[in-house]
C-alpha cells in the first residue's frame, strides 16, 4: 500500500476516534447535567410537599390555616398534592380543599396553564378545574372535550361534567355517541353524576338514529345500559323490533323495567341465538312468576349460552321459590336440560 494512503487512513481514524470520544464525554456530561438537574427538581418538590402537606390537612380537618404565597417553583408540586388529596375525598372535606385553592388564586392559575401549557400541565390543570366546579372555565374546556388526545379530551369532558351536569349532558352525550375510540367504561365514569340528565338527553337522541344502518344507535343503547339509566319505554319498544341484531341485542341489555316485558318475551324466540341470550338475561331481571315456563324450554335450546343463560334467569326469577326451581328440576326429560340446570344451581351454592 502506498505510504501516502496508509498515512491519510491513520489520520481518518484518529480524527474519528477523537470525535466519538469527544461525542461520548458530551453524552455522558449531558447524563450527569440530567441527573443533578432531577435531583434538585425531586428536592424542590419534597420541599413544596413537607411546607404545603400540613396546611392542606389542617383545612381537611375543618380549620383555616394562615396561608404563605404560592412560590412559582412550589406551583406544579402543590397542584400535584392538591389533586391528589382531592381525588381520595368527598363533601366538606374536598370543599375545604376548594376555599384553599381559592384563596391562593390556583383557579386562575390553573386557567392559564389550560390555555397555554404543555400536554401534562393541560391535563393537570383540567383536573384542578374539574375539582374546583371552575364555571369561568367552561370556554376553554369546551375545545379540548373534541381533541384528538383521548387523554386531554376525556379529562376535559370529566371536568365539564363536574361545572355543570346539565349543561354537560346536553353537549357531551352525542359527542359521546360519536367517539368510538372512548371507551364506554370511561364514559360510564365520566357521565355517572348526570346519569339523569344524560337519560333525558339519549331519550331525545335515540329516535333520530334511525335502525341498525346507523352505527351510533348499538353504543348510544350501550351508553344507557352502562349508566342504568331508564330509557322511556316507547324508545325501547323501537329498538327491541329492529331489524338489526346488534340494535336488539344493545337494547335488551337497557331492559331494567318491566314495562317492554311482553316485546323481551317475543324475543325468545328470536332466530339470532345471541339475541335470545340476552331475551332470557333481560327476562330474568324483570320477569314474572308465569315466565318460568318460557325460560323453561329454552333450557332446551341447541346453543349451550341460551341454555346457561336461560338456566340463570329460572335461578334469578322474582318471587321463584326453591321448591318451584326443584319443580322445574323434576319436569325436565331432556339430559342436557337437566345438565344445565344442575350447573347453574350448583355455581349458585358456592358464590
Amino acid at each position: 500500500m502506498d505510504p501516502a494512503t496508509s498515512n491519510t487512513f491513520v489520520t481518518v481514524a484518529l480524527w474519528t476516534g477523537a470525535i466519538v470520544l469527544g461525542l461520548t464525554m458530551l453524552l455522558a456530561l449531558q447524563i450527569v447535567v440530567l441527573r443533578v438537574s432531577l435531583r434538585r427538581r425531586e428536592r424542590r418538590e419534597a420541599a413544596a410537599v413537607a411546607r404545603w402537606r400540613p396546611l392542606l390537612n389542617l383545612a381537611i380537618v375543618g380549620d383555616e390555616p394562615d396561608l404563605p404565597a404560592l412560590a412559582p417553583r412550589e406551583r406544579l408540586p402543590f397542584l400535584h398534592l392538591w389533586a391528589h388529596l382531592q381525588g381520595s375525598l368527598r363533601g366538606e372535606a374536598g370543599e375545604a380543599l376548594n376555599r384553599v385553592a381559592r384563596r391562593l388564586e390556583v383557579d386562575a392559575l390553573a386557567r392559564g396553564m389550560l390555555a397555554r401549557g404543555p400536554r401534562n400541565e393541560r391535563l393537570l390543570a383540567a383536573l384542578v378545574l374539574g375539582h374546583l366546579r371552575d364555571r369561568a372555565a367552561w370556554p376553554q374546556l369546551l375545545p379540548l372535550a373534541q381533541a384528538g388526545d383521548s387523554a386531554l379530551s376525556l379529562t376535559a369532558l370529566w371536568a365539564l361534567v363536574r361545572v355543570d351536569p346539565e349543561a354537560a349532558a346536553d353537549y357531551l352525550t352525542p359527542l359521546f355517541i360519536e367517539r368510538e375510540d372512548w371507551a364506554l367504561s370511561h364514559v360510564a365514569g365520566i357521565l355517572q353524576q348526570a346519569s339523569a340528565q344524560v337519560a333525558g338527553v339519549l331519550a331525545r337522541v335515540l329516535p333520530q338514529l334511525g335502525d341498525g344502518g346507523d352505527s351510533r344507535l348499538p353504543r348510544a343503547l350501550r351508553i344507557a345500559e352502562s349508566l342504568r339509566a331508564p330509557l322511556p319505554a316507547g324508545v325501547l319498544r323501537t329498538a327491541l323490533a329492529s331489524s338489526s341484531p346488534a340494535v336488539v341485542i344493545a337494547a335488551l341489555r337497557s331492559v331494567i323495567t318491566p314495562d317492554t316485558l311482553d316485546e323481551v318475551r317475543a324475543l325468545l324466540a328470536h332466530e339470532d341465538w345471541q339475541v335470545r341470550v340476552q331475551a332470557a338475561r333481560a327476562l330474568g331481571r324483570v320477569g314474572e312468576r308465569g315466565d318460568a315456563a318460557l325460560l323453561t324450554g329454552l333450557l332446551g335450546d341447541r346453543e349451550w349460552w341460551v341454555r346457561y343463560r336461560a338456566a340463570q334467569a329460572l335461578r334469578d326469577l322474582p318471587l321463584l321459590g326453591r321448591a318451584d326451581i326443584e319443580a322445574v328440576r323434576a319436569s325436565l326429560t331432556d339430559r342436557f336440560a337437566l345438565d344445565m340446570l344442575d350447573q347453574v344451581l350448583a355455581e349458585g351454592e358456592t358464590c
